[in-house]
C-alpha cells in the first residue's frame, strides 16, 4: 500500500508539472472545450442502450494506447511485478470521473435501464484498470521493418505510419465512407478519423539534429514540412473528399470541407514547431486546435479564434525555428 501511495504521489507531481507547462491561458481554453466535447459524447452515449457500452470500450482503447507508449514502463518494471497494480490504480482513478458522469447522465435521462447504466459504469473503471496488464510497444528490429512508401524526408510519416499502421487503416476508412450510401455522414466521419491519425504523427518532436541537417531558413523549412504533410495526408483524404462530392454535399461542399481539413492539419503542423521540443506542450496545443474545430463550427467566435491561431502559430513557429536554425 505504501508503494502505491508513493507512486500515485509521484504521478500527481508529474501531472501537475505538465499542467503548469501548458500555461494559464491555454489551460483556460483547453479545459472548458475538453469538458464540452466529453460531455456531449457521454450524454449522447448515455441516451442509447447500445451506445452506452461504447464509452468503456473507447476509453479503454485510449488508455491502452497511452499506456503502451509510456516511456517509463521498463523503468517501473525494475521495481518488480507489483508495478502493474500501481498502473491499474492510476488508470482506474482516471476512469472514475467518466463512470460517474455516465451514471449521472444515464439516470437523469432515463432512457436506459438502471442496471445497464451501472454495468456500463463499472465496466468503464474495470477495463481501464485492465489496460495496465498490456506490454509496452515492442521495438521492431531494423531488418524486419517494412519499407515505407513515404519519402525519407517526410520523416513524421515514415515513423508514424509504421507505429500507427496508417496504411492498414486507410482501406477501412475508405470503406466506411461508403456507408450510409449517398450520405455525407460516412465521408465526414472518415475524414475526422483520418485527421486524428495524421495528428498523431506530429505529436513527437524529432531530434534537433534533424532540423539542422535540413539546412533551410525557418520560412523554407515550414513551407517544406507543410507541403510534405499535406501531400502524404492527401493520399487518403483525396478519395474521401471525392466520395463526399458524390453525396448531397456536392462538389462545393466537398471543396469547403477539404479546405477546412487541410487548414486544420496545417495548424497542427505549425503547432509542433511553435512549441518544439516540449512534447507535452505540442500535444496540448494540438488538442486545443482539434477541440475548437470540433466544438465551435458556426459559432461567432470561431473566425476570431481561427485568426488568432493562424497568426500566433505562424509567428511563434518562425521565431522558435530561427532560434534553432540560426
Amino acid at each position: 500500500m505504501t508503494s502505491i501511495r508513493a507512486y500515485l504521489r509521484l504521478r500527481r507531481f508529474v501531472v501537475g508539472r505538465q499542467l503548469r507547462e501548458i500555461g494559464v491561458w491555454r489551460w483556460a481554453l483547453l479545459g472548458p472545450l475538453a469538458l464540452v466535447l466529453a460531455g456531449r459524447a457521454v450524454s449522447a452515449a448515455a441516451g442509447s442502450a447500445g451506445g452506452i457500452w461504447a464509452v468503456p470500450v473507447l476509453l479503454a482503447l485510449f488508455i491502452s494506447q497511452a499506456h503502451r507508449q509510456r516511456a517509463d514502463l521498463r523503468f517501473l518494471a525494475t521495481a518488480g511485478s507489483g508495478f502493474r497494480g500501481w498502473l491499474a490504480a492510476e488508470y482506474a482513478l482516471w476512469a472514475v470521473p467518466v463512470a460517474l458522469a455516465l451514471l449521472g447522465l444515464g439516470w437523469l435521462m432515463g432512457r436506459v435501464a438502471p442496471l445497464v447504466v451501472v454495468g456500463a459504469a463499472l465496466l468503464t473503471v474495470g477495463l481501464a484498470a485492465l489496460a495496465a496488464g498490456l506490454p509496452a510497444r515492442a521495438e521492431v528490429p531494423r531488418r524486419s521493418r517494412w519499407r515505407s512508401p513515404f519519402r525519407s524526408e517526410a520523416f513524421e510519416w515514415v515513423g508514424g505510419a509504421r507505429a500507427s499502421k496508417a496504411l492498414w487503416l486507410a482501406p477501412a476508412l475508405l470503406a466506411a465512407a461508403a456507408w450510409p450510401p449517398r450520405s455525407p455522414l460516412g465521408p465526414v466521419l472518415a475524414l475526422a478519423g483520418w485527421l486524428l491519425v495524421c495528428v498523431g504523427h506530429y505529436g513527437t518532436p524529432e531530434p534537433a539534429t534533424m532540423l539542422l541537417l535540413a539546412g533551410q531558413t525557418p520560412g523554407a523549412f515550414l513551407r517544406r514540412r507543410l507541403a510534405l504533410g499535406l501531400w502524404a495526408a492527401g493520399a487518403v483524404a483525396g478519395p474521401l473528399l471525392l466520395a463526399l462530392a458524390t453525396t448531397a454535399a456536392g462538389p462545393a461542399g466537398a471543396l469547403a470541407v477539404g479546405l477546412a481539413w487541410a487548414g486544420l492539419l496545417s495548424l497542427v503542423i505549425l503547432a509542433k514547431y511553435a512549441f518544439y521540443p516540449s512534447a507535452w506542450q505540442i500535444r496540448s496545443t494540438q488538442a486545443l486546435l482539434v477541440s475548437v474545430a470540433l466544438a465551435l463550427p458556426g459559432h461567432p467566435l470561431y473566425p476570431v479564434l481561427l485568426l488568432v491561431a493562424v497568426g500566433g502559430l505562424l509567428w511563434r513557429s518562425r521565431r522558435r525555428l530561427a532560434e534553432l536554425l540560426g
